[in-house]
């Protein structure tokens, strides 16, 4: 059984509108992820059973669940909406398998709700699948992340440009609270649920801020401080959401709404998947800068919440967004020095890691591999990692420099590879293989789907029989677009 609580449903009835997810015909379990339902204090035996599909799927109200879809409003590309919404998701509830501690469960793709601005709701069984590879596949990796715990075929067909099996997603997440929850409620000038916002916020994510002597304006240093180290963690391993719209940035600080999001092959920091960003506003260059302007973005929300005094309120507001820079650097230069092998942070490095990706750009190099078999080059040159570049023009005086580097630190080079290859994966959600188990699941067999979730579950152990998960796209399997789930 799943014993469901929904504080937010205590929250004031305009945040959120009470909706029970539509019909599935014929819901079929397609992965239920065991350890996460553990995690949960939840039953996976009983989740397969037919009462706890139907419990998953929405087709049956477990105990303490008070479906709704939640309000928020985002700047998409830069442009403000002031109604967006939960347009096909329905909050089921939360679970509580610890105390003090809550996790949304929400079942994505599940119909109409009044924020779908005429969808239809539902989802494509397309979507669903990469959302539970992407996201399971950052939390191995040990990014923040909303989670999959089931995929669901609904036995019903959606039409997109052409008649597509249906599927819907259960996701966990810390919350579903965005920034664009926040501009919301200040768009319409209501102040008062501004800060019941703010005040649930911290109670259920931030509780060591509530004795601060600003409440709202700690809370929005905190959130700049775990945005920051996510980007981070974004960058370092060549990961593009696609789609960082003020409403899809949470604001516990999670990677959420999985649309066009995709792993780099070859380096390039003007790269861009998404088939929406024409202009590459999001390429990955840009997410440090683009997360900055969204917490910028909540900044002004929170000012009524500050100090009675707006231009007080923006001085201190404008302090807490600049504060992003260098965190964000902090996070960067850690993560990328560690990526070489360096065990601290000196002078130079930051000169070093940008010198590396230089010349992975100028020589198209895959980022991921890139990385990964430069754990063999400590002592000499390995051609496998010569292979993966272009032309490796500076590559050979850049190597001079990282050993010379990794000498004034004295370890062994066995401890150094041993670094490398703790952080630097071996298998990542590449987007051709992503595709391919997708195709794959569209003519019924989910194998390739499972398959690929089985590797990435472990990222950095070299998996014997498994070397094709590893390898880049062939010219023909390079993925040059990815696509929102809508």
């Amino acid at each position: 059984m799943i014993q469901f609580d929904n504080s937010y449903a205590r929250l004031p009835d305009r945040f959120y509108a009470r909706v029970e997810p539509s019909v599935a015909p014929a819901p079929g379990l397609i992965a239920l992820n065991e350890p996460l339902a553990e995690r949960l204090g939840l039953d996976a035996g009983w989740l397969k059973s037919d009462e706890g599909l139907a419990v998953l799927a929405g087709q049956a109200r477990a105990e303490g669940s008070e479906p709704l879809a939640m309000a928020y409003a985002g700047h998409q590309f830069g442009h403000f909406v002031p109604q967006l919404g939960d347009g096909r998701a329905i909050l089921l509830g939360e679970v509580r398998p610890e105390a003090g501690r809550r996790f949304d469960i929400q079942l994505k793709g599940s119909g109409k709700t009044p924020f779908s601005r005429g969808g239809d709701g539902n989802a494509a069984l397309g979507p669903v699948l990469r959302e539970y590879i992407v996201s399971e596949a950052m939390a191995a990796l040990g990014v923040p992340t909303t989670r999959a715990l089931a995929a669901i075929s609904t036995g019903a067909n959606v039409f997109r440009e052409s008649l597509l099996p249906g599927g819907r997603v259960v996701r966990v997440a810390e919350s579903h609270v965005r920034v664009g929850t926040f501009q919301y409620f200040a768009a319409r000038g209501d102040v008062e649920a501004l800060k019941a916002l703010s005040d649930y916020v911290i109670s259920r994510h931030y509780p060591e801020v509530a004795g601060a002597e600003q409440p709202a304006l700690a809370l929005l240093q905190a959130v700049v401080s775990r945005q920051a180290t996510l980007i981070a963690q974004w960058q370092a391993l060549g990961f593009i959401h696609g789609v960082m719209n003020t409403d899809n940035m949470s604001i516990a600080g999670e990677t959420i709404d999985y649309g066009p999001c995709a792993f780099m092959d070859g380096f390039d920091p003007a790269q861009v998947y998404s088939s929406i960003d024409h202009h590459g506003r999001y390429a990955y260059q840009n997410q440090p800068a683009v997360g900055q302007w969204n917490l910028a973005m909540l900044a002004q929300c929170l000012l009524p919440l500050i100090d009675a005094d707006e231009d007080e309120a923006v001085r201190l507001v404008q302090a807490a967004v600049d504060g992003f820079v260098p965190a964000f650097q902090r996070a960067y230069v850690t993560r990328f020095t560690a990526k070489l092998g360096l065990a601290d942070v000196r002078e130079g490095d930051v000169e070093l890691v940008g010198g590396l990706l230089g010349v992975m750009a100028t020589g198209a190099a895959d980022f991921t591999l890139g990385f990964r078999l430069l754990a063999d080059q400590i002592e000499n040159v390995n051609q496998d990692f010569l292979d993966l570049f272009d032309g490796a023009d500076g590559l050979g005086d850049w190597l001079e420099r990282w050993r010379a580097r990794l000498r004034l630190e004295g370890r062994s080079a066995g401890e150094v590879r041993a670094q490398m290859l703790g952080v630097n994966p071996l298998y990542i959600p590449r987007n051709h293989l992503v595709e391919e188990a997708i195709a794959a699941a569209y003519d019924g067999d989910f194998g390739p789907f499972h398959a690929l979730n089985d590797v990435l579950a472990s990222p950095f152990v070299e998996q014997a029989g498994r070397e094709i998960y590893a390898v880049p796209p062939r010219p023909e399997q390079i993925v040059q677009q990815t696509f929102c789930g809508t």
